[in-house]
């Protein structure tokens, strides 16, 4: 049965923040991007079945330990320094699930002293512009994976209620309003050119090659 994606935001960002405290389960260097610094954490508003961290994000409460966003920057930083590497991101689950896990967000960007690649599926930045209000001016180019090309897809990708689809869509146009700069990302094993094409469509903003 579909969930209200929503409402999944906010029962699992209760439970993976404690204040300005989330859950992170790992801090290390991959070579995705060419090389970066990853802070992966779990909790996430949707459940994809081809997610790599599925049962993490199924059950957020088992997973993980609290850390300010001091803490993670500082993780961050040395692991950075190590490398030589000042590109980094949070994978794992989604980042954004609702004002609190946000505001932890732009704290770790503004404090890790280099460019970050923030990876989201955008529902919380289209359903509460606000939120992107909280990007504007930060060191950050925003990464946002849709995950179907019309709202019967995006349910079966998902498991979340098809008419949630739309506020993907709206975080593409929240963004590109508040000039964050970002990139759109698909799966394109699962959508096929037929899917891309019907995505182009729909996008509120015009795409660049």
């Amino acid at each position: 049965m579909s969930f209200d994606p929503i409402e999944r935001a906010r029962k699992v960002e209760d439970i993976v923040m404690q204040n300005d405290k989330r859950k992170y389960y790992r801090f290390r260097y991959t070579r995705y991007y060419g090389g970066i610094v990853t802070a992966d954490t779990v909790g996430c508003n949707l459940l994809c079945a081809y997610c790599w961290n599925y049962f993490k994000n199924l059950r957020p409460e088992k997973y993980g330990e609290f850390y300010s966003p001091e803490e993670v920057a500082e993780k961050l930083r040395k692991i950075a320094r190590a490398k030589n590497c000042y590109l980094f991101r949070i994978s794992g689950a989604e980042p954004i699930l609702g004002e609190r896990s946000a505001k932890h967000v732009a704290k770790v960007i503004s404090l890790v002293d280099g460019e970050f690649i923030l990876e989201t599926n955008g529902l919380m930045l289209g359903y509460n512009s606000d939120i992107v209000n909280l990007l504007v001016g930060l060191n950050v180019v925003v990464r946002v994976t849709i995950k179907g090309w019309d709202e019967d897809s995006f349910e079966k990708i998902t498991g979340a209620k098809g008419e949630y689809f739309r506020y993907q869509l709206k975080a593409v146009e929240n963004l590109a309003k508040k000039g964050v700069p970002f990139w759109v990302a698909i799966m394109y094993d699962v959508f096929g050119e037929e899917g891309v094409k019907a995505l182009k469509e729909k996008l509120p903003v015009p795409l660049q090659n």
